[in-house]
């Protein structure tokens, strides 16, 4: 019964032409979400670089 439910929303919502916008964003998000979790590691480095440095800087300008 649910999943009827669902798959029914699903297909109409595939179907609706004003919904392929929305459709084309849910799609973006998940490949940014999948780049994301490929290069978590890294992205994670440069961030944590990115800190490191502006915490160097910063104290320059306090000493």
């Amino acid at each position: 019964m649910m999943s009827s439910m669902l798959a029914g929303a699903v297909q109409s919502f595939w179907k609706d032409e004003e919904g392929l916008g929305t459709l084309e964003m849910i799609m973006i998000i998940a490949v940014l979400i999948a780049v994301v979790l490929l290069f978590k590691d890294k992205i994670q480095e440069v961030v944590e670089a990115l800190i490191e440095t502006a915490g160097e800087k910063s104290q320059k300008v306090f000493d």
